[in-house]
């Protein structure tokens, strides 16, 4: 049998890069830990990096854009196979299971049970609830030889709602929690970052049931807080934020996002405790105002104004304010033009009204006309609507025999909350080169409605009252939803009550990015020289490192590997002849065992070197009392 290992060009590296850890022509053992004691047990005994499948690498992947998906490349614990998609090496794997492990504990601990559902799951329930459109471009769907729809599930809520179904059917079976842990699959337009935004990824996701409300609460709470013990564990930060339900549905809603730089989420938070997704923050509406007495809407002539900052210095000088201020961005009504493809594929064009000060967050904006997908209108839209005149795009039409009267364009128009009756704007008159102050917002022009589409800005007041916000960039690690009867509903799931009557279950869902934390975790805890794994997630506990060629070195090392397992440490035993000292401790330092100990020309007086891999610090140790100096 030949083993291959491909490399796609240009992705992982050159082959030339490559050393071995091993001698070339051993083959990798099918087991790292074989053998099996006199009594039936399972003898402990080291993993020997001459016969485990592990390679590294000496360059940076080229298409790694962050540190983690450069070292765990580079380390051996994944290897790239298409664009998001990943295969798991044996040293990653262990990582992995660790993670896994902490999350099953703390599962049992607040009372679900484990299942395991396919990823390939059929077309009807989806279609069923509606998701089946909703998820558009983002799943994966097939047909099988007959022609039956099929898709990898990106989620399960359906056919978990369908075995409690089948299995319960009254009050006094509830409540129940149950979970998996499973691949999920999603269309990612731009998979990026290694694990931490792929199309294939590993997902804890569970479920509660529950026939009241107050039930759900509990339920809930319980997933919540087993939440905060798995993270607390994993020695991950992270904030609790309010988050949008999205395509799941639902009522309460809350992210864990942990906070990090290269995170794709940004949320606010206050000093009072207030904290939420940008998609969630809600605006704090001021109080409308009277128009009595305000001056009439003028249209004045503001060439070469297409931007918000040209405008602003034109009315500046060419138009100062009667009372002296400046006129700043937040004087203007910035006019945004968003394309809506419907689920029946219709194209809608809508104007959205902000305050010039702010841009369009797309995000809000996917959340705000969800199912629809969003996108700025392209040349084309504007070819087709020559009432929208670029740069001077205003509400209503300043032709008409009243200002205000006649639409321009006879495109939906909404507002940001910002915009109420009463407040005045220098706004695009829908005439090149025109632009209309003092345009009053109840008197001059209604609005089709108001979204929540601009984005946040620091020191925007939060909406509870607790005083101004800041923004941060988070990683999404997990999310908890008090999903209610949606799916229940759609599904059939009920129950007979305590009164024998017929009710709808009510249901909450929680997941964990598995393969995205082991990822975080990498990001978190790396030097220049490679990964340090925490202990509680570590692919094993210590590392012996046998240097020299002197054969009383590799049998010391051999002991020593012994003495720990014997404690009960889980062992990796670099014991490669004719590799040199420098690689050896360059390996170790990229694989990330958070603590190496050495054994090397100091056996001949009796000691090893044991080295701190988070610290830096190394020790002599007596050969003998390794195992008591590891434990203590």
């Amino acid at each position: 049998m030949c083993l291959w290992i491909g490399y796609a060009e240009g992705s992982q590296g050159d082959v030339s890069s490559l050393f071995p850890l091993g001698d070339g022509d051993k083959k990798p053992a099918v087991s790292e830990k074989p053998g099996v004691g006199a009594a039936g047990t399972v003898e402990r005994v080291p993993t020997r990096l001459t016969n485990y499948f592990l390679r590294t690498l000496r360059e940076d992947p080229s298409d790694a854009e962050v540190t983690s998906h450069r070292l765990l490349v580079r380390a051996g614990y994944i290897r790239r196979q298409a664009p998001g998609v990943f295969a798991w090496l044996p040293i990653g794997l262990r990582v992995k299971a660790k993670i896994e492990t902490i999350i099953r504990e703390e599962m049992t601990a607040a009372g679900a049970h484990e299942v395991h559902f396919p990823a390939l799951l059929p077309r009807e329930p989806y279609e069923v609830t509606g998701r089946w459109e909703e998820y558009g471009d983002g799943i994966f769907r097939l047909k099988d030889r007959k022609g039956a729809d099929y898709l990898l599930a990106p989620t399960h809520e359906e056919v978990f709602t369908l075995l409690v179904k089948d299995l319960y059917s009254s009050y006094k079976d509830l409540p129940l929690a149950i979970y998996q842990i499973q691949d999920k699959y999603r269309d990612e337009a731009r998979p990026r970052a290694g694990l931490l935004r792929g199309r294939e990824f590993t997902m804890k996701d569970a479920y509660s049931f529950d026939y009241t409300d107050a039930g759900l609460d509990t339920s809930y709470q319980a997933q919540r807080d087993a939440y905060e013990r798995i993270f607390t564990r994993l020695g991950l930060e992270y904030v609790i934020v309010q988050a949008d339900a999205g395509a799941m549905g639902g009522s309460r809603s809350e992210e864990f996002l942990h906070p990090t730089p290269i995170g794709e989420d940004t949320f606010v938070r206050s000093a009072g405790g207030y904290a939420a997704n940008v998609e969630a923050f809600t605006t704090l509406v001021p109080e409308s105002r009277s128009v009595d007495g305000l001056t009439p809407a003028e249209v004045l002539d503001t060439p070469d104004t297409p931007t918000i900052e040209t405008l602003v210095e034109r009315a500046n000088s060419a138009h100062p304010r009667p009372d002296g201020r400046a006129w700043t961005a937040a004087d203007t009504l910035k006019n945004v033009v968003l394309a809506l493809t419907h689920i029946d594929g219709t194209r809608e064009l809508v104007v959205v009204g902000v305050p010039g000060n702010r841009g369009v967050d797309l995000k809000r904006a996917e959340v705000a006309f969800a199912p629809a997908e969003i996108e700025p209108a392209n040349d084309e839209d504007f070819a087709k609507n020559p009432g929208l005149v670029k740069g001077y795009i205003g509400p209503w039409s300043a032709e008409g025999p009243v200002l205000g009267e006649t639409s321009s364009t006879g495109i939906r128009y909404v507002v940001d909350p910002r915009v109420v009756d009463g407040t005045g704007w220098i706004t695009g008159s829908n005439v090149h080169g025109k632009h209309v102050f003092g345009l009053v917002a109840g008197r001059d022009f209604q609005a089709d409605g108001t979204v929540e589409v601009a984005e946040v800005l620091a020191g925007d007041p939060a909406p509870d009252g607790s005083g101004p916000v800041e923004l941060a960039r988070g990683m999404e690690i997990g999310h908890v939803f008090q999903l209610g009867r949606k799916y229940a509903e759609a599904l059939g799931l009920k129950v007979l009550d305590e009164n024998g009557k017929l009710v709808t279950v009510t249901m909450g869902s929680y997941g964990i990015g598995v393969t995205r934390i082991l990822a975080i975790i990498a990001e978190l805890n790396n030097d220049e020289k490679g990964i340090i794994w925490p202990p509680s997630v570590a692919p094993f506990d210590v590392q012996v490192v046998a240097t020299g060629r002197d054969a009383g070195v590799f049998e010391a090392a051999e002991a020593v590997s012994a003495q720990l397992e014997a404690a009960g440490f889980d062992v990796l035993l670099d014991d490669r002849p004719k590799v040199s000292p420098g690689v050896k401790f360059g390996d170790a330092e990229l694989i990330g065992v958070p603590t190496i100990v050495i054994v090397g020309r100091g056996v001949a007086d009796g000691v090893v070197e044991l080295w701190d891999r988070r610290s830096g610090e190394k020790t002599s140790v007596p050969l003998d009392g390794i195992a008591a100096a590891l434990k203590g």
